[in-house]
């Protein structure tokens, strides 16, 4: 009985709140890490996708300034030069004529998603 009240009266043990403190503050350093890689993945992709059927496309692009660009765009056979800034669109010039063949052959499209992670779960 002496020792049930000893036991009692003795203060407990503090449990140690530093480990399982690390381990929540690794855990959503982790899943933040997760969410920003996952939205960095999605705008590279986003930016390869290539539906078939467009009539207007982007030949090339420059940048002239710290907002400006200039684009040379192909639509419907003839191809643009368009300045884009803050104030919107001007179209600089128009090429009259039917537009020379591309250069550069087009790039395949990017693989869809699906392909994507099926490949990753194969290795």
């Amino acid at each position: 009985m002496l020792t049930l009240l000893a036991m009692a009266a003795a203060p407990a043990a503090d449990p140690s709140v530093g480990p399982e403190l690390l381990r929540v503050i690794l855990s959503l350093a982790g899943i933040m890490l997760l969410i920003f890689a996952a939205g960095w993945f999605g705008r590279r992709l986003q930016g390869r996708v290539h539906p078939g059927g467009r009539r207007i496309r982007c030949i090339e692009s420059a940048s002239v300034g710290a907002r400006e660009r200039v684009l040379l765009l192909e639509a419907d056979g003839k191809r643009l030069l368009v300045g884009v800034g803050q104030g919107g669109l001007r179209t600089l010039h128009v090429y009259e004529g039917e537009a020379p063949a591309a250069d550069v052959p087009p790039s395949p499209p990017a693989p869809a998603f699906a392909d994507l992670l099926g490949l990753w779960k194969r290795k």
